[in-house]
């Protein structure tokens, strides 16, 4: 009688089938994961406020402020921005000084969230986004 000889090997066609189907998974349930980013739209606030300052982004990224009497002033980056509006924050707590900020629709999103977060650094509490009527 002959004894047969013990295979010492791990059969790693189930793994592979495993794998398989979870790759398939993955791949099928991943760009669901990933979707749109869907915005709110704007709307108008009731009104606007009596005094503000007004900064202007242009489509090509230069900026100009507008003081609460209206007089403009060009501003080349964010740190002439600081220094022009750091004078401007006078408002009191009952009646902060406010800042619409108005974005061309073609300039940069990184553009405009500089602007913001500068604005914000120098403690303006009351900061909008200028939009255009519906």
């Amino acid at each position: 009688m002959r004894q047969r000889r013990l295979k010492n090997e791990i059969n790693v066609v189930p793994y592979i089938d495993v794998m398989l189907v979870l790759l398939v998974i993955f791949m099928v349930t991943t760009p669901m994961m990933t979707g749109e980013v869907n915005l709110p739209s704007a709307g108008q606030a009731s009104t606007k406020p009596d005094k503000f300052i007004r900064i202007q982004v242009e489509d090509n990224g230069s900026l100009k402020v507008f003081d609460v009497n209206g007089k403009s002033s060009k501003v080349k980056n964010l740190k002439e921005l600081r220094e022009t509006l750091a004078p401007m924050n006078i408002g009191d707590e009952k009646n902060p000084t406010a800042v619409l900020i108005a974005g061309d629709q073609d300039t940069q999103y990184k553009n405009i969230t500089g602007v913001l977060g500068e604005v914000k650094k120098l403690g303006f509490r009351k900061v909008g986004l200028e939009t255009a009527a519906k």
